[in-house]
């Protein structure tokens, strides 16, 4: 979870799965100030955020969807560089989303604003069930097959490796 004061954001990483193209950012506001919030990304081309902006109540939670857009091709070695970066400040008491703009976000004008750097990771698809034949007897043909719900018949075991692929700044909206 993010240290920041004002908010603590969930999760750290963005993780997206070759079935799984959006993701879910949970903002916390930590703070009883209205805190207005911004999401850039190194990438803009690959990910729709929505909202890319926004306030979030004293005290409430706000969640952000970042889309990744359809690949054509994936890296062979599923590594990612992309970033977002998520930038907040304590805003006036009312804000609304309409009131935030990127001149509140300026630090030059002595604004502070907290920043969050969150980092994609590509997540390899959970491989699907694999009907593995046990023994069976001579001479029969054994019908195994694993059902809509999950059941297996006797002659079926299903392997679930599970295995997730760890991965160990110009920034543009």
């Amino acid at each position: 979870m993010g240290s920041g004061y004002l908010l603590s954001v969930e999760p750290q990483e963005l993780q997206f799965s070759f079935e799984l193209i959006s993701c879910s950012l949970h903002l916390l506001d930590n703070s009883g100030y209205y805190v207005a919030f911004k999401v850039m990304t190194t990438n803009p081309k690959n990910y729709c955020v929505r909202p890319n902006v926004g306030i979030v109540l004293p005290r409430s939670t706000c969640d952000v969807i970042v889309t990744m857009q359809a690949q054509t091709t994936w890296p062979p070695d599923m590594q990612c560089k992309d970033k977002f970066l998520l930038q907040s400040l304590a805003a006036s008491f009312g804000a609304t989303a309409k009131d935030v703009n990127a001149k509140m976000f300026n630090k030059e004008e002595g604004h502070l604003v907290e920043e969050c750097k969150l980092k994609v990771v590509y997540v390899a698809p959970p491989r699907p069930p694999s009907p593995v034949r046990e023994g069976t007897e001579e001479g029969s043909s054994p019908k195994a097959f694993v059902s809509d719900d999950g059941s297996l018949s006797a002659s079926v075991q299903i392997i679930k490796p599970g295995s997730k692929l760890d991965t160990s700044n110009g920034l543009s909206e």
